[in-house]
């Protein structure tokens, strides 16, 4: 599938999962939900993968590369998303997002000497002021909020939300190990997932939370599509991106999802943004045709962590 045609995809379809989110909160908790979510989308991919005749099994070296990558993408990203919904509105979460195009570059200088080009600096920057400008307004009711007294909740979900962006981020660098170890990105991203859903299990468990049923036709609805939709088809594109493009490139999904997610407020929640947000979306993707020009960095080598990863 052409680059450009998965890029619209993956953002598609995270446009709309942080609204799809929101129908997943309330009676059942959101770390439940996520393994709900990731449980239903590993079993997906590991049954295709055994119709298309794969090999499940895969060494252990490359296990380990996996169980990093899902405990910080499908694990510790995703719980720290459910709950910063639970106080923050979905549209500024998916905005928060945007930020990734400063963590990835500054997380593959530090794992894998990549340079950061002055380029990237420049689009992360006008993607920044895009992306506060989306939400001018907002943020500045809740600061006020909190001067006259508030419950600092809303600041306790930009925590969170900014937790997992810098998550998923350590996953997308995480990615390119998991490549250089297997090319089938079906079964790694399946493995990934079941990883990443074991330690949310374990997380549920032992903070003492209830596994409940699916409450409500609306919640198995939307459950369906963040597990299908949300999780297989769009993480399969976006890490095949990542073996294309890199994931400095790939990493400007997150700029577009933002707006397409405000898009989608103003049509299902009565959203109505004014003259100052309208320029925040413009800002946005200028900076995502301004870096997708630029080319792909080349990662430099590292020895010892190649040293690291031939060690049985």
């Amino acid at each position: 599938m052409p680059t450009p045609v998965l890029f619209v995809i993956a953002s598609l379809i995270w446009g709309s999962t942080f609204w799809a989110i929101t129908l997943q909160l309330g009676d059942v908790p959101p770390a439940v939900s996520v393994v709900y979510r990731f449980a239903l989308a590993s079993a997906t991919l590991f049954f295709i993968c055994l119709i298309r005749g794969h090999k499940l099994q895969l060494p252990w070296r490359t296990q380990k590369w996996m169980m990093l990558q899902g405990a910080a993408t499908f694990g510790l990203s995703y719980i720290c998303t459910y709950q910063a919904e639970e106080v923050v509105v979905s549209g500024l979460v998916a905005v928060l997002f945007a930020l990734m195009v400063f963590w990835t570059p500054l997380l593959g200088r530090v794992f894998h000497g990549t340079p950061i080009a002055p380029r990237t600096w420049g689009a992360g920057a006008v993607a920044t002021a895009g992306v506060a400008l989306l939400f001018w307004h907002s943020i500045g009711q809740a600061w006020q909020d909190l001067q006259l007294g508030g419950s600092g909740h809303f600041l306790l979900g930009v925590v969170l939300a900014l937790a997992a962006t810098i998550a998923s981020s350590a996953g997308s660098i995480v990615v390119s190990k998991v490549r250089e170890q297997s090319t089938n990105v079906m079964l790694t991203t399946a493995w990934s997932m079941l990883w990443g859903t074991l330690l949310v299990v374990f997380y549920v468990l032992l903070t003492g939370q209830r596994f409940v049923a699916p409450p409500s036709l609306s919640y198995t609805l939307g459950l369906f599509y963040l597990a299908l939709f949300g999780s297989v088809i769009a993480f399969l594109a976006y890490f095949t991106l990542i073996a294309r493009i890199g994931p400095q490139k790939a990493v400007y999904i997150g700029v577009i999802t933002p707006v397409l997610s405000v898009l989608l407020s103003i049509k299902l929640e009565h959203y109505r943004p004014g003259p100052v947000e309208f320029f925040g979306m413009i800002l946005c993707l200028a900076s995502v045709a301004w870096a997708l020009r630029a080319p792909a960095a080349k990662p430099v080598q590292n020895d010892l962590l190649n040293n690291a990863i031939e060690t049985p």
